[in-house]
């Protein structure tokens, strides 16, 4: 299947830490289609990522579980993605997240999550 140049670039950038330019990538497809719920929550996910690096736990938090929602149904692969693998590190890291609607960006960038590499499987 071959899959939007968007979507392969969004991989890219969500692998190289870059979530606020996954957010970019992806609305403009998304914005075609907004029932696409797949493409949706990875746009919730990538902005969970960026609201965590900046603090903003209450907007992780709700980001995260909002990505879990929408990604859920399309397990185990989609796009030639391992969502399921997708949803564990999203548990993992809201298990993370501090019982705080916000943190300084110190105690932001001192927290680690554990590592995910996105892969797409192009022959699916």
């Amino acid at each position: 299947m071959g899959y939007p140049e968007q979507y392969l670039q969004f991989i890219e950038k969500f692998n190289d830490g870059e979530y606020y330019e996954c957010h970019d990538l992806l609305e403009d497809i998304w914005m075609e289609d907004k029932s696409d719920k797949f493409l949706q929550g990875l746009l919730q996910l990538s902005v969970g990522l960026y609201h965590q690096e900046y603090g903003n736990i209450k907007g992780a938090r709700w980001m995260l579980g909002n990505a879990r929602k929408y990604l859920t149904r399309y397990q185990p692969v989609h796009w030639g993605l391992d969502v399921t693998r997708v949803l564990r590190y999203i548990d993992e890291c809201e298990k993370l997240l501090p019982e705080k609607d916000v943190i300084s960006y110190t105690e932001a960038k001192a927290m680690t999550f554990p590592p995910l590499r996105l892969y797409v499987d192009t022959s699916c």
